[in-house]
């Protein structure tokens, strides 16, 4: 099964496609105005191979693949010898005046001029997730035929505004050619979000430029290079969201395009042979078979090599780890096959983890070498700042103490064995399904109208708070409140230990109208507004603060968990105060009365120099006297940054005290 799709070999063009339950397939090449036909001849591996001159740069060819429509294990294929399909490994893709996709051979050829990988190490990475086309759409520092484009994404002004954020690998929204669902179809709108893909190997076309698109395949492939080839000059790496859990196929019922045609065992089924579904997307591949683990793996080679892409976030990650019996294992073969892969080696490997089958949510659960998205963070530091200050003010108390919170802040110890470390948690605040960071703190309730569902689709589970008033409002407090909301989210994403993940468009105050599943609203619902007044400009400065301060001090991003009487290399020394400078007693962590910390974070050198913050929390709206910790060689500590009102820059004493209005977060260099 090596070396699959379209090759150049000393005997000419060649394609290579597997099936194990056809009877035969043919190649049908376009030869205009007539078809080619090549019979493909099958090897004892149920290769599938054959050679033609015709194979070059820029010639559209597909399959046409005959065989049982029901095998002996009760899996249907629907072979059709009149359904032209596509090439699996295809890594082109034109489309007939008909509208119906075709394979095209590429030119592959590309200039990267020595430009290499960032690698940029693991603790000094701020994501940004983005998609193609919201990022630049409405973008006036790019040109206007390249806004929501590759090429807008590489454009100089779009790099600058980037390397100035601070962030170090651009997370995309799925770029692999996907197409919409035939609900979506018919509903008259289109999947913007791009979960369901139609091709593995092949750039989406619509995100490129009017240019490149005209220019056919192989020029959208070089202008995705491009965009590559210049982030990278930059010293940005670029991430992709994949989709490896399911494809355009849909359901039994949905469009026979490729897979499907092929060799139905590329999907999971049953004993029976019945369709097994843990995406909620009507397929799922079984990866858990050769054919499909083989075809994610050298899709992945592909990217990570031709492409040069850094990292991948793996969609609904849990069906990569489900075995034979459908359920979930750390060991599946595929994981591990993935991490340890030569061809894949030191690109970074993010789990989302979790789909909708049964023991679905298995964040926690991934092996050594992954790291993954970290809802149990967003969660709880929502909480923290959002629903308990609600609950504290229609009860008078909060409902949660300060335990789960800490633990989040240093590195979710908890939740990742001791041997992954706080690096295996990729920290959020919002992500692209959910409230933007501007929507959580001013809406209650989503408001999904739009989207043609009766406002079914989209969490209820926001863990938002409104502030006062539902949606826009004028009133002072109420914008007050939400701004400082804001700034403590921020501040406490990349004051924690962990992988940070900015959602773009988030530290310049994005609103989706409390929209909070904008997937098919490829408007101005989705893209990111770059019309910046005051306040918004303020959030852009804060944002920028802080991620600089993570990168200047080493205490908050350690790469290692800490180990009890032992000083381990590239780890964090935690020493925890409550709010009188004095040590916190084991009641007060779980005291829902006690809303006030105070974290000393002391590196322990391995690379960089030794270094030590205190980060002060106060999650009340009730002011607060905060003393500061009287502790062995401490002479005095100097503000980094506040959330709260204007504050006094002057060094302050150990044992000093200083006052406290409302939730706040302050950093303070400890010298």
């Amino acid at each position: 099964m090596r070396d699959l799709g379209v090759r150049v070999t000393a005997d000419g063009p060649t394609i290579r496609v597997w099936s194990g339950r056809a009877t035969g397939i043919d190649l049908v090449i376009d030869d205009a105005p007539a078809e080619h036909v090549v019979p493909l001849t099958r090897d004892v591996h149920g290769v599938w191979s054959g050679s033609d001159p015709r194979l070059a740069p820029g010639r559209r060819y597909w399959l046409r693949a005959d065989g049982p429509i029901v095998g002996d294990d009760g899996v249907r294929t629907p072979f059709d010898p009149g359904v032209n399909l596509l090439d699996p490994y295809a890594r082109g893709l034109g489309r007939t005046g008909r509208g119906e996709w075709r394979g095209v051979v590429v030119d592959e050829s590309f200039d990267w001029g020595g430009v290499e990988k960032p690698r940029t190490p693991l603790d000094h990475t701020v994501v940004y997730e983005a998609h193609v086309r919201g990022l630049t759409r409405l973008a006036p520092f790019v040109p206007d035929d390249l806004r929501g484009t590759y090429a807008g994404l590489a454009h100089e002004n779009t790099i600058a505004y980037l390397t100035d954020l601070g962030v170090t690998a651009v997370q995309l929204l799925p770029v692999h050619q996907h197409v919409d669902e035939q609900r979506l179809v018919a509903q008259g709108f289109e999947n913007y979000w791009g979960y369901n893909t139609l091709s593995y190997f092949t750039p989406h076309a619509g995100y490129a430029s009017r240019d490149a698109q005209l220019g056919g395949p192989s020029a959208v492939l070089r202008e995705f290079k491009g965009m590559v080839k210049l982030l990278h000059a930059a010293g940005i790496e670029v991430w992709l969201d994949v989709v490896y859990n399911h494809t355009a196929e849909e359901g039994e019922d949905g469009p026979v395009t490729s897979l499907r045609g092929l060799d139905g065992s590329y999907y999971r089924h049953d004993a029976d042979g019945n369709p097994i579904d843990v995406t909620g997307c009507g397929n799922t591949l079984d990866t858990s078979l050769p054919a499909a683990s083989r075809l994610v793996l050298d899709s992945l080679r592909y990217w990570a090599n031709d492409l040069q892409i850094d990292g991948f976030r793996f969609d609904l990650a849990a069906t990569l780890g489900r075995g034979p019996d459908a359920v979930f294992s750390p060991d599946a073969p595929l994981l591990t096959a993935i991490r340890d892969d030569p061809a894949l080696e030191g690109v970074r490997l993010i789990a989302e983890p979790w789909d909708v089958g049964l023991g679905g949510w298995q964040t926690g659960n991934f092996p050594v070498g992954w790291s993954e998205w970290n809802d149990r963070f967003r969660n709880r530091v929502r909480e923290f700042w959002l629903r308990d200050i609600a609950h504290a003010r229609g009860s008078g108390s909060s409902t949660n103490g300060l335990g789960s919170f800490a633990s989040k802040l240093s590195g979710s110890g908890g939740l990742y064995a001791h041997d992954r470390g706080p690096l295996a948690g990729v920290n959020f605040i919002t992500a692209h399904d959910g409230f933007t960071l501007a929507d959580v703190v001013a809406y209650d309730q989503k408001h999904n109208l739009r989207n043609g569902e009766d406002n079914r689709d989209g969490t209820d589970d926001n863990r938002s708070f409104n502030h006062g008033a539902e949606g826009p409002t004028d009133n002072p407090g109420i914008l007050d409140a939400r701004r400082r909301a804001s700034r403590n989210l921020l501040a406490t994403l990349f004051l924690s230990a962990g992988v940070p993940m900015l959602t773009a468009g988030d530290e310049i105050g994005r609103t989706q109208r409390g929209n909070n599943n904008g997937y098919c609203s490829d408007d101005e619902t989705s893209w990111v507004d770059w019309n910046l007044d005051d306040e918004r400009e303020a959030l852009l400065a804060d944002t920028k603060a802080l991620i600089r301060h993570r990168r200047e001090n080493p205490a908050l991003r350690p790469v290692r968990f800490g180990t009890f009487g032992d000083v381990t290399p590239s780890a964090t020394d935690m020493t925890w105060f409550g709010a009188d400078g004095g040590p916190l007693e084991p009641d007060d962590w779980r005291n829902p009365a006690h809303r006030t910390l105070l974290y000393l974070a002391a590196s322990t050198p391995e690379f960089e120099a030794f270094n030590r913050v205190l980060i002060v929390v106060h999650g009340a709206q009730s002011p607060v006297t905060v003393t500061l910790p009287e502790y062995s060689d401490i002479e005095s500590y100097e503000v980094l940054w506040t959330s709260g009102d204007a504050f006094d820059p002057r060094p302050r004493l150990p044992g000093e005290s200083y006052g406290i209005l409302g939730p706040t977060v302050t950093l303070w260099r400890v010298v």
